[in-house]
């Protein structure tokens, strides 16, 4: 078992710390909220007052934090994981950030004699809470093998795709097809209202067919009971989305579809939703159509 200092007990992380002090690991949890802590205490774990007392004794530093400016300054900024974890000290990074900042940072981080693979998730909220995350890993072999005790506590599909980067560009790619598919099935279900549909009757029969989805199993009753309670929010994906027109404009790879849900994404933030799940996209669907008016 670990020493883990665990930093950002959000959403996800809160539940993935919860699990790892749960396996049998020694967790040390730090939030800039205090009170985000409480339920790794719970499960096992202890909190830390900072950065610096979270990490200092940890053989593993987890990162589970919004943004690529947010994993910056939690890991190379004063009095950060850089400043005060110890020589080969193998750094997980499970935030969804650009693949360039995961390079400079990875890079770094073996300047200072410090490991880092980046291991962004997906499966939202409910993946987190139950360990069924899918995670894509980038990093040198040996330091994903060195993960891999960390990543069965908290995921149940992890699949080493490359070098430091990848992980995060495979997540940019996962947060794609997401979005496209949380959109459209907005659209479709706009449409059976529209058409007076049965519309729980009509979601089951696609469920089975090959329109059939995560996203659709995950999303369609949230958006059938207009209750949007965040699981993952609007303006994380809004900023995943950035991430991926940013690296494609910069590779030359063309994504025209999603551009496009890029900007309803952007669309739904502008008009206050930005706090709700993604699945509250099918509000700035539905007022495409007059069917959402506040």
């Amino acid at each position: 078992m670990s020493t883990i200092g665990f930093i950002g007990l959000g959403i996800m992380g809160s539940p993935m710390a919860a699990h790892l002090a749960q396996a049998g690991h020694r967790v040390i949890g730090y939030n800039r909220s205090l009170e985000r802590t409480a339920a790794l205490v719970e499960a096992g774990g202890s909190a830390a007052d900072s950065i610096a007392a979270a990490v200092a004794d940890a053989e593993v530093v987890a990162v589970m934090v919004p943004d690529s400016p947010d994993v910056r300054d939690v890991l190379a900024g004063e009095g950060g994981v850089f400043d005060n974890a110890r020589a080969g000290t193998l750094i997980i990074d499970f935030s969804s950030i650009r693949p360039d900042v995961t390079t400079e940072l990875a890079a770094e981080a073996a300047r200072r004699g410090l490991r880092l693979v980046d291991a962004p998730v997906s499966g939202g909220e409910t993946g987190a809470i139950n360990a069924t995350l899918s995670i894509m890993v980038g990093g040198a072999a040996d330091d994903v093998a060195a993960a891999k005790p960390i990543l069965d506590a908290v995921g149940k599909t992890i699949v080493h795709v490359g070098p430091n980067g990848s992980g995060q560009t495979v997540k940019a790619a996962n947060q794609l097809v997401v979005a496209g598919n949380i959109a459209l099935l907005a659209e479709a279900i706009v449409f059976l209202e529209a058409h007076g549909v049965d519309t729980a009757a009509a979601v089951r029969v696609l469920a089975g067919g090959l329109a059939g989805s995560a996203v659709l199993d995950q999303k369609a009753q949230k958006m059938l009971d207009r209750s949007f309670e965040p699981g993952f929010r609007i303006d994380l994906h809004h900023k995943d989305l950035g991430i991926v027109t940013s690296a494609a404009r910069e590779t030359g790879a063309v994504i025209p579809i999603g551009s496009a849900v890029a900007q309803l994404m952007a669309a739904a933030r502008a008009n206050g939703d930005g706090g709700l799940d993604h699945s509250a996209l099918f509000r700035t669907v539905a007022r495409l159509s007059g069917q959402q008016r506040d």
